[in-house]
């Protein structure tokens, strides 16, 4: 009687901001995919920066007003298209209303800069591999989306760090090592050498793009046909 056949195992990099709720979406569908596969294919999952705003300033902008102002819509067209959103995420299984305490006055929702989010993001892949990079990059989305908190302050950056396990120092280092902003730019860089212009895009091993936040059917079917064209044999 022979073994049964591992999955067989594919990488995939996904190029996404914190600010972007598509990302978070699209990776809760991901996830529902790759459910679906187990057993068939098994993914090892990192993250890779991409900015959707890279000269936001310090102080950040009020998230509406950026909207607005970015997508030339109206007050009520932004905040039809922010419903609509928390919507599509809901179905999705992804959180993006603030979940602060009740009764209490939620912060503004606000847009930051994310670079030094990139930089604590790549140096957790390194130190400690996708699957604590993936718990920091969940705890960052929940941060922002849930909790408004300022992903861009690094005393948050690093609190969000102690809470995945990754000890203070270790992230005050990463956030101060200037190594990781070449490194980050060259991600960044790198993406657009792919002609990846919006984010999510999710590159599996290496080379075959998937832009968008798609359903799983469409996750699920495309990782199908990139192990057959690939011709990858699962081990016995």
């Amino acid at each position: 009687m022979s073994a049964a056949a591992a999955p067989t195992r594919v990488t995939i990099d996904i190029w996404s901001d914190v600010m972007c709720p598509w990302c978070l979406v699209g990776y809760r569908q991901l996830e529902k995919a790759l459910v679906w596969l187990d057993g068939e294919i098994a993914a090892e999952i990192r993250w890779r920066p991409f900015e959707l705003n890279p000269d936001m300033p310090p102080q950040g902008e009020d998230q509406a007003a950026h909207i607005m102002r970015k997508y030339g819509r109206t007050a009520e067209q932004a905040a039809q298209g922010r419903t609509q959103m928390r919507e599509i995420a809901a179905r999705a299984g992804a959180a993006l209303s603030y979940a602060g305490e009740e009764g209490a006055d939620a912060p503004p929702a606000m847009m930051w800069n994310t670079f030094a989010a990139h930089k604590l993001l790549a140096a957790t892949l390194t130190a400690h591999g996708p699957d604590v990079q993936t718990a920091l990059k969940l705890a960052l989305f929940s941060a922002h989306f849930e909790h408004r908190r300022n992903v861009s302050d690094p005393a948050v950056l690093v609190a969000i760090a102690e809470d995945v396990g990754i000890p203070a120092a270790e992230a005050q280092a990463a956030l101060a090592d200037e190594t990781l902003d070449v490194r980050v730019r060259a991600e960044e860089a790198h993406a657009w050498d792919m002609n990846i212009s919006g984010v999510p895009a999710m590159v599996v091993n290496g080379k075959f793009l998937i832009p968008g936040a798609q359903e799983p059917e469409v996750y699920a079917s495309t990782l199908r046909r990139v192990v057959e064209r690939a011709g990858l044999k699962a081990e016995v």
